[in-house]
């Protein structure tokens, strides 16, 4: 259970980088090169957290 609360954290903590990082006025190729940088990113969070990926550190969030 602390383990999809702590997923749910990362999510939205990520989508929120992502919509402020959207806003940012960015040429059109740089843009496109952060938003498939964000979808890898979010894809190698994902399967870290799950443990399909050895990989980063995710501390837990303790209430």
């Amino acid at each position: 259970m602390n383990l999809i609360i702590s997923l749910i954290v990362y999510l939205i903590v990520f989508g929120l980088i992502w919509w402020l990082v959207g806003m940012l006025p960015l040429p059109s190729p740089v843009g496109q090169i952060v938003r498939v940088l964000f979808i890898i990113l979010l894809i190698l969070m994902v399967l870290s957290v799950v443990g399909i990926l050895p990989g980063g550190y995710f501390p837990q969030i303790r209430f």
